[in-house]
């Protein structure tokens, strides 16, 4: 039996997780979220608790997979630090005490980005110093945390996820759509091509690496299927039934606008997330691909394909908003 700790139960990687894995053979599942028990895991091992209180836990667990964190493009400096630096401390303050088991740290593929075309990124691309967003940035000073971590430990950097709960990629894009805000964005040199990965495989990858006797420090995940991202958003419509976008604009055009938009919202102090960010302009405008020879070797092909998760995510979807 192997005792397994998810942390950010409450959001939506982890609610995957533990829906996927519960009453699994050899498992023994407990979550842990900031917000009371989600509906989706009545029934399942939940504890609603901040991190700084995880000692209070009667669990011992021989892994623990620190996927708790704030998402997303938009917050202060301040706000990422708290949510995924400081959390990542009391994770790690955490297994000293409880003996060291496995610590799996879900960092993201942001921590590579730039605004510019960036092909098949590797493992042994360093991170930094400048990034893509605040995001990026406390990510990786989590994973710093996580490399001296004296137990063993794994970082894991997935691309974009999306699925059954994602309320961060998908749902505004189709919002722009249905509202015909949603431009086509024009890159230089090359069509913007991208990774992207259905929740299901994520999840068997965390699993993978919960479980796998040996690991590498740090993996690249993706579905190894590049997309080319234009052409994909318009399949992606054409699913729902949704108009293509027609307007046509320039990478460097929209960047601008995102740099006025998003300076107009601090200097007023705004904290809700702009209509357009640099950082969404840069993912959507810009080639970001990875290479994920590592995790095919230790962990094996992805377990769900783009089409299967795409089908998946329309049927919930169109469900959940009565389509």
């Amino acid at each position: 039996m192997i005792n397994i700790v998810i942390t950010g139960a409450s959001g939506f990687i982890g609610q995957a997780f533990l829906r996927r894995f519960a009453g699994h053979n050899n498992l023994e599942l407990l979550g842990v979220g900031r917000r009371p028990r989600p509906k989706s895991l009545t029934g399942m091992r939940y504890f609603q608790l901040d991190l700084a209180d995880l000692d209070t836990l009667d669990f011992a667990p021989d892994v623990v997979i620190h996927a708790a964190g704030k998402a997303g493009p938009w917050g202060s400096r301040a706000e990422y630090w708290r949510d995924n630096v400081l959390t990542t401390e009391q994770v790690i303050h955490f297994c000293r005490k409880r003996g060291h088991p496995r610590l799996i740290y879900l960092s993201t593929a942001a921590v590579y980005y730039r605004y510019q075309h960036q092909l098949g990124l590797t493992e042994q691309h360093t991170p930094g110093p400048d990034f893509a967003n605040e995001y990026a940035r406390s990510k990786y000073e989590g994973e710093k945390r996580v490399q001296a971590y004296q137990g063993k430990k794994t970082i894991l950097r997935p691309c974009a996820v999306f699925g059954v709960g994602d309320n961060l990629l998908f749902p505004p894009l189709l919002k722009a759509a249905r509202n015909k805000q949603l431009p086509i964005l024009t890159s230089p040199d090359m069509p913007a091509q991208g990774d992207i990965m259905p929740v299901e495989t994520l999840c068997d990858y965390l699993l993978q690496a919960a479980t796998l006797p040996k690991l590498r420090r740090v993996y690249n995940l993706s579905n190894a299927e590049p997309v080319e991202i234009n052409r994909f958003l318009q399949e992606v419509l054409e699913r729902f039934n949704l108009p293509a976008p027609k307007r046509q604009i320039s990478v460097k055009q929209l960047m601008l606008i995102a740099r006025l938009i998003e300076g107009g919202y601090r200097l007023l102090g705004i904290k809700k997330m702009p209509p357009i960010t640099r950082f969404g302009v840069g993912v959507f405008g810009y080639s970001k691909t990875l290479d994920v020879r590592a995790a095919l070797a230790d962990f094996g092909p992805p377990s769900c394909t783009l089409s299967d998760g795409l089908d998946r995510f329309i049927q919930y979807y169109l469900e959940q908003n009565q389509c």
